[in-house]
């Protein structure tokens, strides 16, 4: 009997416990998500208060957004083919992340030339200032998030991610995926709340 609920206990602590690293990223995330709460959040008060330029965002935007659709299926592959153990096909998905990530930052800052280009500035009218704070702000994340994919792919190269140590790829893709879903939220916000 005391068998039987020494092992219950211990199904019990590995249904319920959550590695440390993983933890920690998600209760990063949760405070990534507060920061663009409250900055759309006051976006809209500040909108509603008057004063409020409206213009269209960059076509380089649309471009962008696909990038990093695409970047987050390839990171996807990643680590579909990191479950398999095929370590060239991964090295090639995170490669191709990394360009996709990297790609997506620069177009970003062709956006920001297309906006000045426009005559929207980062100081000045309210509504430009919150466009960069947005996409720089998301971008500095992103940043982080290809330093964790070159990190991914450094590890691949000595054979330290496998299909019995995922943790790392996992915690990549993860963030990476979470960071492509804050660039669609951002800019579907930024569409409808010219």
């Amino acid at each position: 009997m005391s068998e039987y609920i020494h092992r219950r206990e211990e199904t019990a602590q590995k249904t319920t416990s959550m590695n440390p690293k993983k933890f920690a990223l998600w209760l990063f995330m949760v405070s990534v998500v507060m920061i663009f709460a409250s900055l759309t959040s006051a976006y809209i008060v500040r909108q509603g208060e008057g004063n409020w330029y409206i213009f269209d965002l960059p076509n380089i935007f649309y471009i962008s957004t696909v990038i990093i659709i695409a970047s987050s299926v390839s990171m996807h592959w990643a680590y579909i083919e990191a479950k398999k153990d095929n370590f060239a096909r991964l090295r090639i998905a995170a490669i191709v992340t990394a360009i996709l990530g990297i790609t997506f930052l620069v177009l970003q800052f062709y956006g920001w030339a297309q906006l000045v280009n426009i005559n929207v500035y980062f100081v000045g009218n309210p509504s430009g200032s919150f466009v960069y704070v947005l996409t720089g702000l998301h971008g500095l994340h992103l940043i982080s998030g290809v330093i964790v994919i070159l990190y991914v792919l450094v590890q691949s190269l000595r054979y330290k991610i496998h299909s019995k140590n995922l943790l790392s790829i996992d915690l990549c893709a993860t963030y990476w995926h979470f960071l492509d879903g804050l660039w669609i939220y951002l800019f579907v916000f930024l569409l409808l709340n010219r």
